[in-house]
Parts: C-alpha cells; structure tokens; sequence
C-alpha cells in the first residue's frame, strides 16, 4: 500500500472535521451532523446491513462500494462523538502481533 492509500481515512478525517459546521443544506455530511446522533448511529446501522447484504453476493463492486459507505459514517459517528480517529488507528496498531482470541479475552466484559 502506498502512502497516499494510507493517508485517504486521514484526509477523509480532517474533511469530515470541517463540515461539523457547514451549512446542511448544502452538505450531506453536515446535515447528518445537524441531524445528531441518533441519525448517524441509524446510518451506521443500514450499511452494516447493506455490507452484510452484499457481501452475501457475487458483485466485488458492490460490496467495495458498501464498505466505504460504512466506513465513511463510522468515521461520521467518531467526529460526533469527539474521538480523533487517530485513536482507532492506535488502537489497531497497539492489536498488532497479538492474537485475536487473547485480545478479546483482554477486554473487561460487563454483566
């Protein structure tokens, strides 16, 4: 992967920072904001299942396309909520080298 590839969610980040105060009207992204959170989390939500939905298929196309669209409002979600998304690149990179079974394992689960 070459650096610029690795810089896209970077640069998708600061871009997304901006519209918290766009107009909406004249910005998707900025009426999702204006809209809150609920809005977002339900965004979220609709394509994780589109993801689900066409990962279930034959079209790579499709689901590359599904993909970022979820991406892209999950990274909606951490700007609304105020986590630089430097944390999850951190927290992916903290996971490195260590076994999925015992990352989980790590985490405190609560009842």
């Amino acid at each position: 992967m070459n650096e610029i590839n690795a810089r896209v969610l970077d640069v998708l980040s600061g871009i997304l920072q901006e519209r918290v105060t766009a107009d909406p009207a004249s910005s998707y992204t900025a009426s999702l904001f204006h809209k809150g959170l609920d809005t977002i989390l339900k965004k979220v939500g609709e394509e994780s299942v589109e993801v689900i939905l066409a990962a279930k298929g034959e079209n790579s196309q499709e689901l590359t396309h599904e993909v970022a669209d979820l991406l892209y409002h999950v990274m909606v979600l951490l700007v609304a909520k105020g986590i630089p998304a430097e944390a999850v690149w951190h927290e992916l990179q903290r996971r490195f080298g260590t076994s999925g079974h015992e990352e989980k394992a790590s985490r405190k689960t609560t009842a």
